[in-house]
């Protein structure tokens, strides 16, 4: 099982880092982009975003970091890396909790909730709908981004107190 700790800790720290690249791209030019356009634009764009997202290519970040993150703890418990375990053990409870969980939680509802909007022709009509959705997904996002970027750094501190093979 010692030749898997590397190649697990690394594929871990890939993971999450993708997961939290995701997060923070949507923060510093996606969401601040459609805040700037026309609301009818930012929902028929988030709408198309959204319904994108649920792709191959994207899956396995998602659903696969926490499950990876899991099983590398395990193999680094099973391997007596005292030492590196714990930060792989809380990357992993940030990821699933505050990167997967939170976001199934309170951004998909929200992402759905916007899927059944028909946007309106009216500028106006569009702003309230866009400014009642935009703010709280944005809270949201940025709390899940905090907890996969602080996982990245976990990550790095474990590889960094693991014991030589």
């Amino acid at each position: 099982m010692k030749s898997l700790t590397t190649p697990l800790c690394l594929i871990s720290l890939l993971l999450t880092a993708a997961l939290f690249g995701f997060f923070y791209a949507w923060i510093c030019s996606t969401m601040w982009g459609l805040d700037a356009a026309d609301p009818r634009v930012a929902i028929a764009a988030m709408q198309a975003m959204n319904a994108s997202v649920r792709n191959v290519v994207f899956a396995p970040a998602f659903f696969g970091t926490p499950v990876v993150l899991l099983i590398t703890t395990i193999v680094l418990a099973a391997n007596a890396q005292r030492r590196a375990m714990p930060w792989f053990a809380a990357a992993t409870i940030l990821s699933a909790l505050l990167g997967v969980v939170l976001t199934m939680a309170v951004n998909v509802p929200m992402n759905e909730e916007l899927a059944q909007v028909i946007v309106p022709d009216d500028i106006d009509a569009a702003r309230a709908i866009w400014l009642a959705y935009s703010p709280g997904w944005q809270f949201w996002n940025q709390m899940r981004t905090i907890a996969t970027g602080v996982a990245v750094l976990f990550i790095g501190v474990g590889m960094l107190r693991l014991h030589p093979a």
